[in-house]
């Protein structure tokens, strides 16, 4: 009986990787060797390749720096404390009520959601939220008498920084659905130095734990999609642009694709498993710098003279002018048909004009004033912003024209001195910054406790 006990008191806590001292839970599956030596597959892999290297022909560990025989220490020997305890069963799944369409929050509720997190971009929300209402539904039924729905794939254009990314984000957030964010840019043609296109459904199976069922209804942004347009006057191979497109299509449409578990690429040690990317949700965006000038051309392509005639420079000054934007612009910009094909939804963000800068400071949950808020509020320090202050930080993030990130570079100029300095005064009680403070014609507002507890008294 003690033995029983003391083995199910072992299968709580987890085994080691002999090499690196990593967990299971860490690790990835363990490879178990005789005389009870556990390998991970990572350690595994950097051994055969210092064999390959130093020409070994077999397994001497003796030889091998740092790894003696004698340190090799079983398991049973490891103290309780160094050891992880295994999650239970039910910590480690979770389980979360199974997905079903009264679970999916409706069109509207989505948007209304999305309002609490993002500025702006009314358009771009309704969109998406029903693209994505649409999506699950078809993942939840199947089919409806036969007739089979096809995915809503979206493309996204829109100017840095307007909230491509934070969208995806939150959407995922509210869905509570695994979510793999990668770059265009790191992936080549297979067969190439770089990531093969399959590395992008790696990083979704990382995100859901390993878990195949659960990545099947994930959702995968690519990032910088722009630059893996076709590249024009070359004559070398393209191997970072038209052939990633290629090699994308049929992981867009639907396709059962062998995925390495655990690594960027395949290889003789990693493990693969089976992915169906039907039910996949792929949304890709990009800046697609200056096809402003391709819908112009567009826009402008009556003749220049006559009754009819437009003025070449009627567009330039419209700051929205990416909402126009169609499919045959994007062929146009080098992105090839079958690629847009697979991305039936189509729409473009808007530029931030100063007033949803004001906006994204005050309103969103975590806006950013509400986090320096948060951290001065931990030394006892209340930080306010006067309406004149708002205004001038976005007419300086305006200036720098990344669109919502320059706000927080724009505050943390100016935060600096005031960060710097409020930790070294216990007897500050509030901070108001003002406009003259960021325009450099003045300074901040500061008050004492001892006249705060006055005034409150």
């Amino acid at each position: 009986m003690e033995d029983k006990r003391d083995d199910h008191r072992e299968d709580e806590y987890e085994r080691y990787c002999y090499l690196c001292r990593r967990p299971e839970s860490k690790a990835g599956k363990l490879i178990y060797m005789p005389n009870n030596i556990n390998i991970c597959q990572e350690c595994m892999q950097k051994t055969f390749d210092s064999f390959a290297g130093s020409n070994m022909q077999f397994l001497d560990l003796s030889n091998m720096p740092n790894m003696s025989r004698n340190q090799f220490t079983p398991v049973d020997d490891i103290p309780r404390k160094q050891k992880v305890k295994r999650k239970k069963e039910q910590e480690k799944k979770k389980e979360t009520a199974e997905m079903t369409l009264s679970s999916i929050p409706a069109p509207h509720e989505m948007k209304a959601r999305l309002d609490e997190y993002v500025i702006g971009q009314e358009y771009a929300k309704k969109v998406i939220s029903v693209a994505v209402y649409n999506h699950y539904k078809r993942v939840i039924t199947d089919t409806m008498d036969d007739i089979e729905i096809e995915k809503s794939n979206m493309l996204m254009v829109g100017p840095t920084g307007c909230g491509k990314t934070y969208l995806v984000k939150t959407i995922a957030r509210i869905l509570d659905v695994p979510l793999a964010i990668t770059d265009a840019t790191t992936l080549t043609e297979a067969g190439y130095i770089g990531d093969d296109v399959e590395s992008v459904l790696s990083k979704l199976l990382a995100a859901a734990d390993n878990d195949v069922e659960k990545a099947e209804r994930g959702i995968v942004f690519i990032d910088e999609i722009d630059k893996i347009a076709k590249k024009k006057n070359t004559n070398s191979r393209d191997v970072s642009g038209e052939a990633v497109q290629q090699g994308l299509l049929k992981i867009l449409e639907g396709a059962d694709v062998e995925v390495p578990v655990g690594a960027g690429s395949k290889n003789a040690m990693v493990p693969l498993t089976t992915i169906n990317t039907r039910n996949i949700l792929f949304i890709c965006g990009g800046a697609f710098p200056d096809i402003e000038d391709i819908i112009k051309a567009r826009l402008n392509k009556q003749a220049s003279i006559g009754f009819r005639s437009d003025l070449k420079d009627k567009y330039d000054k419209d700051e929205n002018i990416l909402l126009q934007v169609k499919m045959e612009d994007l062929r146009e910009f080098g992105m090839i048909p079958e690629f847009l094909g697979r991305l039936p939804v189509l729409f473009a963000l808007e530029n931030l004009d100063e007033d949803m800068m004001v906006q994204i400071l005050k309103e969103p949950k975590n806006a950013i004033l509400k986090q320096y808020q948060k951290l001065l509020s931990l030394d006892g320090v209340d930080l306010r912003f006067d309406e004149a202050a708002y205004r001038a930080i976005a007419r300086h993030a305006m200036e720098k024209k990344t669109g919502a990130r320059a706000l927080r570079a724009t505050i943390e100029e100016f935060m600096l001195d005031i960060m710097y300095q409020i930790p070294r005064d216990d007897n500050i009680g509030r901070v108001t910054i003002t406009g003259d403070y960021i325009e450099g014609t003045g300074g901040p507002i500061l008050e004492m406790r001892g006249v705060l507890a006055l005034e409150n008294a």
